[in-house]
């Protein structure tokens, strides 16, 4: 056959005009799936390509405080960021910014080993540009196109040091908190709260973080904003009121010395709603705000003063004589002790009890004493011998019931419980071997295995200043207690003769009389507890409110080595002053105390006939 025949080479041209009809049907029906059917898949994978999500942090709700003063809000703060990249393109970034952004080479190691762990995310590098370091890099923005500065919300706390402990701060999520199921949904790089307030309402205040673009090159580096997908605003946190009183608070922090370590606790007896908290030293917590710097981080850390312990929830004392209230208080509910007889043994300086000699603080003795004046008088044989009378089994499981050994309730992160031994078993699980029948009259009076709060020790005494009961404390306003009420299950009549006691120590010639008020019935207890690394701890827990009316706030606060009760008791009447007289719009006066009438040569009529 001649393959070169006319027909021959018809037919093979219809064959190769076959196949090509066939290749380009093929190619029309690939243009086709992809120009059509699959469009919105490849656009997609494109701007997935191009475009780069970069989260929008939501504005922290405001905090509020009980008359809708600000006590934390937002300001603008400027963020600088680096888009995802490969590691030695983030390493070289970090090293032309540290002229600008003064990084060590510790804080760039840091910042590589989180961008390892989030690859894909943004590398966050500080949340606290000045405006001369944004003007510095902006003028050279050729030379970090993968560079983003934006603005945002940054938190700006109103009290600083006053309401440091309370509120708490803000800082960069951590691995450990984005395991934990509180922090569920939660990306690298997000700002949460780290204690306080701002901690413990984080999902209430954090709202929800948004979503925009910018457009990239192929190596990543920003070519400009896109909103062509569209932006996802977002949704601020919500705000939150108090209980809290900011004016008070930063009155306290004018009158607690910040060279002293201590803490404070206002509470409102009639709802054990938190008036205020402080804790002494303090720190500013808008340093954390921004980046802290990890040298910063690491001198607040070890610092001798512990100024970031809050030590009015965190921080356990032995409650000396405070605590004798409430031995007293459980021999009137057991009905071992009449108010109003002596006990058989007068107090000459101590007692002798087994073949040890248990002395009184007073060397040269009371004598004897009814409840009221043993109270006043803070007579340790006195209340030795309630102690021996109700013994260990009974006084530590009372003590128990009355929450002794655990939390108040508070709705705040970092209480710390009391220690307590809930049965005479307790001194053997502890120390391995029973308790002596002498232990009795070291609890009694406040001393031994007893360490409370400054909160703990004033909700006990608002329960004194109402009905005996005490819901557990409540920062947040307008919020139910979800903590086991106190219960001191006593009558009017023993809730009377306690208060008596009270009165006393703020009467003249009682321990605390110098700190007694003008306008206000201010009573009280003192305490002196014993610390083995130096001078005692110096406790008043007291009560004030109008003469002839219902108490209407409780004080209780701790001096470190401040060695008298009766000059932490100063600290507390002014704040306890202070507060009335604000509540009953009366002017404020810096001389409030009968002291400091004393000491200003100011008359003071109206202590004489107390």
């Amino acid at each position: 056959m001649d393959i070169f025949h006319l027909h021959a080479r018809r037919r093979r041209a219809q064959a190769a005009m076959g196949v090509v009809w066939l290749l380009l049907a093929g190619l029309s029906f690939a243009f086709f799936q992809t120009q059509v059917l699959r469009n919105p898949a490849y656009a997609m994978q494109s701007d997935m390509n191009r475009l780069r999500p970069l989260m929008i942090p939501a504005p922290r709700g405001t905090i509020l405080d009980r008359a809708g003063r600000i006590v934390a809000d937002n300001v603008p703060g400027y963020v600088l960021s680096v888009l995802p990249a490969p590691e030695d393109s983030i390493r070289g970034t970090l090293v032309r910014l540290t002229p600008y952004l003064r990084f060590t080479d510790r804080e760039v190691d840091a910042l590589v080993q989180r961008r390892r762990r989030h690859p894909e995310q943004q590398l966050v590098l500080s949340t606290d540009l000045a405006f001369e370091q944004i003007s510095a890099i902006e003028e050279r923005r050729h030379l970090f196109p993968e560079v983003l500065i934006e603005m945002q919300p940054k938190r700006n706390y109103h009290g600083a040091a006053a309401t440091a402990h309370l509120v708490g701060y803000v800082g960069e999520i951590s691995e450990g908190e984005l395991e934990l199921p509180a922090f569920e949904g939660y990306r690298g790089g997000a700002l949460v709260g780290k204690a306080g307030v701002e901690r413990q309402y984080e999902r209430v205040l954090a709202g929800q973080s948004g979503i925009r673009y910018v457009e990239v090159d192929a190596r990543g580096r920003i070519v400009s904003r896109s909103h062509q997908r569209g932006e996802i605003p977002p949704r601020p946190g919500s705000p939150v009121r108090l209980n809290i009183d900011l004016e008070l608070q930063r009155w306290i922090a004018r009158v607690v010395p910040e060279t002293r370590r201590g803490a404070v606790a206002v509470l409102d007896p009639r709802s054990a709603a938190v008036l205020a908290l402080y804790s002494s030293p303090s720190f500013d917590p808008n340093e954390f705000a921004g980046n802290v710097s990890h040298t910063r981080w690491q001198e607040l850390r070890q610092d001798s003063a512990r100024r970031l312990l809050d030590r009015s929830i965190s921080g356990i004392y032995p409650p000396a004589s405070t605590w004798k209230l409430a031995t007293a208080a459980i021999a009137l509910e057991l009905d071992i002790v009449d108010p109003d007889a002596t006990l058989p043994m007068a107090c000459r300086g101590g007692m002798r009890y087994g073949n040890r000699y248990f002395r009184c603080w007073e060397e040269e003795g009371h004598g004897y004493l009814k409840l009221a004046d043993a109270i006043a008088r803070s007579c340790d044989v006195y209340f030795y011998q309630i102690g021996l009378q109700i013994g260990l089994e009974r006084l530590t499981a009372e003590g128990a019931r009355l929450g002794f050994g655990r939390l108040t309730g508070v709705d705040l992160p970092g209480e710390r419980a009391g220690n307590f031994p809930g049965d005479p078993d307790w001194y053997r699980r502890r120390f391995g071997q029973p308790p002596t029948e002498a232990d009795v009259l070291s609890l009694a009076i406040g001393q031994g295995p007893n360490d409370q709060t400054v909160l703990k020790m004033a909700q006990f005494f608002a329960a004194l200043a109402t009905d005996g009961t005490a819901p557990a404390p409540r920062v947040l306003a307008d919020s139910a207690a979800t903590g086991a009420p106190l219960d001191l299950r006593l009558t009017p009549r023993s809730l009377e003769a306690l208060r008596a006691g009270l009165r006393l120590v703020t009467a003249p010639g009682g321990t605390a009389h110098g700190s007694s008020l003008e306008h206000w019935e201010w009573i009280g207890k003192t305490g002196t507890a014993q610390n083995p690394h130096g001078a005692d701890h110096g406790w008043f827990v007291g009560i004030g409110g109008p003469r002839e009316g219902e108490p209407e706030v409780v004080v209780s606060a701790i001096i470190e080595a401040g060695e008298h009760g009766s000059d932490v008791a100063q600290v507390a009447a002014k704040i306890a002053d202070y507060y009335l007289r604000r509540a009953h719009e009366m002017p404020i006066d810096t001389i409030q105390t009968l002291r400091e009438h004393w000491l200003a040569g100011r008359p003071a009529r109206w202590a004489e006939w107390r």
